[in-house]
């Protein structure tokens, strides 16, 4: 600021104060040269109305809230508050107004100008080396030529670390599909004798073999992942980065070695860890952090939890024949799912002989003298396993970022960062993935919000990304397949009276020989207004494919009439949605027989 120091002043619990400060944070890195400025802060409001009479006197103003804000360069002269402080900056800076305020309702992103003689070290650094932070990266460097990712593995409790890639390359989506394929094969070798595949003696499965060949895939990954940054010329950093001013990162190495870096802009994409159990013993527990690297079958094993993490491992485990499974419930399985098709997942889980405890809860984990663990339960049973598997949650891993000192917004429920279109309250601080409160904890999300968001960033793109209409799948022994509202969502947006859910319950032809006592199960839930789909819900096998190819019809509003009149293939399970015509208010029954 050639005119001199913009100074600001206020109590650290004030919002004004703290957004304002932000603001400076914010737009003096993104025009270092424009804007210079200074913050003295205290800690109450007390202690701030105390020392404002001495500004007061020397800025002869009777400004009496916070913050207060003056120019400071031959002489002093006084500004004013929070919006006295905007206008000024807008003024200044020869910002147009679109640019300083909230634009998320108009459908643009809210994005300030991008100053390529910023000053610093990098354009842009991005915190997190997973699919996400590593997609942004090498997004971000087709339109800037100084990027840089930050990648650091801390180790788990029990100390399990891994390479470049996040949790989905190395302790999530790829090994547990991996495993869930391994237990699916020994299934098909049991159901093989219905189809007349006789002779010899049942294989038996090798704990060690798969996790070897699931750990050099892996690594084969974080090579891979190497090689691209290289390529694409994008710095990968493998140290632990904390933030010790608005635009400077304090990078720690595994030696303890600090240096510091500076950056125009950061993309947070840090992701989650694995919540540990809190009850004594509960440090004996591995989580999903350990289990694909553990060297010993994972044996005789409580499960402790009832999402995807827990019913996913669970079921693998049990596939795998390395011992028997027991699922510890507080309440209820797949909270946020459709209700009725989770009811067939789980019956197909205790049909395959999954121990399944609802309302259960360990209250001790006591290590035995051979190494194996004593579980007490809340209703005072116990039993004995190899492994303890604690799989009832993620959090948000920016504890030690440092985000909290510039301002970035929290959210106190869930821990993570709220932002608009990806943007912060920090305005050159954005997140993407599994941080970011509200988006889905899902791979492919966080890869294509960090693409839209370098776009926006570095190349004037307006493209936002949409958090809403996408399909996942969750690979439980049968899996269970989903896009748009489950009917416990559709009936709370709608209403009961004006939604209606076609229902099958099936076995699909694969299993016509082998003679399983459970059903398959599908459901489309319909608008009744404009006869459009709602939402889809599968409960089959491959019902992740399956639902992938109904995905791209559902975004661009597939009706219930366009599925009818869709031609089947014959015969396969997604068939199933061509010719679904048994609503559940018709009472009738939906358990179907033949073609």
């Amino acid at each position: 600021m050639k005119s001199g120091i913009l100074k600001i002043a206020g109590f650290t619990t004030c919002k004004y104060f703290n957004d304002t400060k932000a603001l400076l944070v914010s737009l003096s890195s993104v025009f270092p040269d424009k804007l210079k400025y200074e913050v003295k802060e205290f800690p109450t409001r007390d202690e701030y109305k105390n020392w404002l009479p001495s500004i007061q006197s020397i800025l002869k103003t009777e400004h009496s809230t916070s913050p207060i804000v003056w120019l400071e360069g031959e002489s002093k002269r006084f500004i004013g508050g929070a919006s006295d402080t905007l206008s000024l900056c807008r003024n200044m800076l020869d910002l147009k107004e679109s640019y300083l305020e909230d634009r998320s309702s108009s459908g643009v992103p809210n994005v300030l100008p991008f100053d390529p003689n910023h000053g610093f070290d990098y354009d842009l650094v991005v915190i997190g080396g997973g699919s996400g932070g590593l997609a942004c990266s090498k997004e971000a460097r087709k339109y800037v030529s100084k990027v840089a990712v930050l990648d650091y593995v801390k180790p788990s409790p029990i100390g399990s670390k891994w390479g470049l890639g996040g949790t989905c390359v190395n302790v999530g989506c790829i090994p547990k599909k991996l495993m869930h394929n391994a237990a699916l094969l020994g299934e098909h070798i049991h159901d093989a004798k219905s189809y007349g595949w006789v002779g010899g003696d049942a294989p038996v499965h090798s704990w060690e073999a798969l996790k070897d060949n699931v750990q050099d895939h892996i690594k084969g990954l974080n090579f891979q992942y190497r090689v691209s940054l290289r390529e694409k010329e994008v710095n990968y950093i493998n140290k632990l980065g904390k933030f010790v001013g608005p635009n400077t990162l304090e990078c720690t190495d595994k030696n303890g070695k600090v240096e510091t870096i500076t950056a125009a802009r950061f993309v947070i994409a840090v992701g989650g860890r694995p919540t540990t159990l809190e009850c004594p013993g509960g440090e004996h527990a591995i989580t999903s952090d350990d289990l694909f690297m553990k060297k010993q079958a994972p044996g005789k094993t409580c499960v402790i939890g009832a999402g995807y993490v827990a019913l996913e491992c669970g079921g693998f485990i049990h596939g795998l024949k390395q011992g028997s499974v027991t699922v510890l419930v507080r309440s209820m399985l797949l909270r946020g799912f459709d209700r009725e098709t989770v009811d067939y997942v789980q019956k197909y889980m205790v049909h395959s002989g999954i121990d399944i405890k609802f309302g259960v809860l360990p209250t001790n984990v006591e290590k035995l003298p051979d190494g194996k663990f004593k579980v007490t339960y809340s209703n005072g049973e116990s039993d004995i396993f190899d492994t303890v598997l604690c799989a009832i949650g993620r959090y948000a891993d920016v504890a030690g970022l440092g985000i909290d000192s510039l301002g970035v917004k929290m959210n106190p429920k869930s821990g993570k960062i709220e932002c608009v279109n990806e943007q912060t309250s920090v305005p050159h601080i954005y997140a993407i993935g599994d941080v970011v409160h509200g988006a889905p904890e899902l791979t492919p999300v966080a890869i294509m919000a960090g693409r839209l968001l370098a776009r926006r960033l570095f190349d004037n793109s307006n493209q936002l990304m949409v958090y809403k209409d996408i399909a996942t799948a969750v690979f439980t022994p049968l899996e269970f397949g989903t896009v748009g509202l489950n009917e416990e969502e559709a009936v709370e947006k709608y209403g009961a009276g004006n939604i209606e859910c076609y229902v099958s319950a099936f076995h699909p032809l694969e299993w016509s020989v082998v003679h399983k006592e459970v059903n398959c199960f599908s459901k489309i839930i319909v608008n009744k207004a404009d006869n459009k789909v709602i939402g889809l819900q599968l409960a089959t096998p491959n019902a992740g494919e399956i639902i992938q190819g109904f995905a791209a019809a559902f975004r661009k509003g597939l009706s219930y009439q366009d599925l009818l009149d869709t031609v089947g293939i014959h015969p396969t399970i997604a068939e199933e949605f061509t010719y679904m015509e048994i609503s559940k208010s018709s009472g009738k029954s939906i358990e179907k027989s033949g073609c």
